[in-house]
């Protein structure tokens, strides 16, 4: 049985010595309206750089602290973990890797409440570290490059169909089900979709605020949105359901690329030109409208940024939609735990 006016926050993790004292620091500063409460607990995916006894230690020094293995290591599967172990009628999903104002936890209780929304949550803000960081972050942030998704948009206030984290009463979790632990990626735009489709809602709030921090470098950020687009297939399997046409384009792209370089090893060239030439120049438009909006010293990285994320979407997307139709199930490669 909940308890009540106690949240209950749930995180996984798996190696992230370097940045979980930060995490619990934001975690257990929250400042809570009386009388409400609250527990953090992390599922632990069987770290093997210290993360482990470093929250064993936090975890002696603060009650509030839970700690539960996840075996799986997945990102769904330690949601589930930490799930089944809370008492909270209010649940908060948290990430290792997102700083939070000492009022988020706060801002989501106010917006469950005013909204009557199943799910709540604030705007994805992106904010990275040296060069890279800061242009994938500016990418990341960019409306053009995002294709127009809501959860970009820094003060967006009502209903959408995805959330960056979220919040919810426990009652939806026994009405819409707890995560899917056979994604590895999209298990939050599928448990959204499944509230949705549902009946239910989702709500966003440029209240609750938090920064997420982004991959640094080109090959991460090329291995994460290869398995973004990797996963998104099965989740629309799961549901019949045809994707947005943001989330077909890439995809798109990189079957007409295939094609046009087959026919070039045929001998016919022009397609391949032709396609390659209007790619770069609306790589050059996103990075220049990217770079416009926050720094022109970012411009010359810019390009790459752009075209890993897209060409690693593309990629994921054709080889997942294979998976999907022939195997049914996503293969181990694209299984590995990330953030």
């Amino acid at each position: 049985m909940a308890t009540e006016h106690l949240v209950s926050i749930i995180v996984p993790c798996r190696n992230e010595a370097a940045h979980i004292d930060a995490f619990c620091v934001d975690a257990l500063r929250q400042a809570l309206p009386p009388p409400w409460q609250l527990e953090l607990i992390v599922a632990d995916g069987d770290s093997s750089d210290g993360t482990r006894a470093r929250l064993q230690q936090l975890a002696a020094a603060d009650a509030r602290l839970c700690i539960v293995d996840n075996p799986a290591r997945f990102v769904a599967s330690g949601l589930n973990r930490a799930l089944a172990v809370s008492q909270g009628s209010v649940v908060v999903r948290m990430d290792v890797h997102t700083r939070y104002a000492t009022d988020y936890v706060a801002m989501c209780l106010a917006a469950l409440q005013r909204s009557g929304a199943d799910n709540v949550g604030g705007p994805w803000r992106a904010e990275g570290l040296g060069g890279w960081g800061r242009a994938i972050a500016a990418a990341f942030q960019s409306r053009w490059v995002a294709g127009g998704a809501r959860s970009r948009d820094l003060g967006y206030e009502g209903e959408v169909d995805t959330v960056y984290l979220g919040c919810w009463q426990r009652a939806s979790f026994e009405r819409f089900g707890t995560f899917d632990e056979t994604l590895v990626r999209n298990q939050d735009d599928e448990h959204n979709l499944r509230i949705v489709r549902g009946g239910g809602r989702v709500w966003q709030s440029a209240a609750i605020r938090s920064t997420y921090r982004p991959r640094d470098s080109l090959a991460a950020l090329w291995r994460q949105w290869l398995q973004y687009g990797y996963w998104k297939p099965f989740v629309m399997k799961k549901h019949g359901q045809a994707a947005a046409l943001r989330h077909r384009i890439p995809g798109l792209f990189v079957a007409a690329l295939v094609l046009a370089t087959l026919a070039a090893l045929a001998g016919i060239t022009a397609p391949l030109w032709v396609l390659l030439g209007a790619y770069a120049l609306l790589v050059a438009g996103l990075s220049v409208a990217v770079a416009a909006g926050s720094s022109w010293a970012l411009l010359w990285r810019l390009p790459l940024v752009v075209a890993a994320q897209q060409l690693g979407y593309g990629v994921g997307t054709l080889v997942g939609h294979w998976d999907a139709w022939r195997h049914g199930r996503g293969r181990e490669r694209f299984a590995s735990l990330t953030r």
